[in-house]
């Protein structure tokens, strides 16, 4: 997710501190990466500098003196830019989980030499990975059946599910396939 481009669209609804803004960045976009503090300020000083946001003004409210932004015509330009270009599908899949099974049987192999380090059951690494999914499937369905859930957790939700799903799906067609990938593995 390009944080430049999400604080620009918060920035769309009108001018803002950027406590406000790691404020709204949290309600929109709940199961997302947590931003930290820093990083709002950081990527607004980016924008500044790059001429895509502006300081309005800054305000103490009695309180220490904050900086409100907004975005410039050139900031919501490269905005609609951003939001209408279309996201190319990844052009190679890196999965961690598929590296530390790859890895696993690499590892297993080598300890038949001296010096090698713990082997790693393949089939287990899976079967743990799965149990790990299943739970963080049963806490986001939980959190869409929350009656106080809003509309944007709930897809947020649906998001992460699918995806927790898909995974699911590749582990079972992994974990059947387990002997002949450690062949080939073995062989090269």
């Amino acid at each position: 997710m390009s944080t430049r481009h999400v604080l620009l669209g918060l920035l769309a609804g009108g001018p803002s501190h950027g406590y406000d803004l790691k404020r709204r960045y949290d309600e929109r976009f709940p199961q997302a990466r947590p931003l930290a503090y820093g990083q709002v300020y950081t990527t607004l000083q980016r924008l500044v500098r790059d001429g895509l946001a502006e300081v309005e003004g800054t305000d103490s409210d009695g309180g220490p003196e904050r900086t409100l932004y907004r975005s410039t015509e050139d900031g919501a330009r490269e905005l609609a830019q951003w939001a209408g270009d279309i996201t190319a599908p990844a052009p190679f899949v890196t999965n961690e989980i598929f590296a530390k099974v790859v890895v696993s049987i690499l590892v297993t192999a080598a300890t038949e030499k001296p010096g090698a380090g713990e082997p790693v059951d393949p089939a287990a690494l899976l079967r743990a990975q799965r149990a790990a999914h299943m739970a963080r499937m049963r806490e986001l369905t939980a959190l869409k059946s929350d009656p106080g859930a809003d509309l944007t957790t709930v897809l947020s939700a649906d998001y992460a599910l699918t995806h927790l799903d898909a995974d699911l799906r590749w582990m079972t067609t992994t974990a059947a396939r387990l002997t002949t990938l450690t062949a080939e593995v073995n062989a090269a």
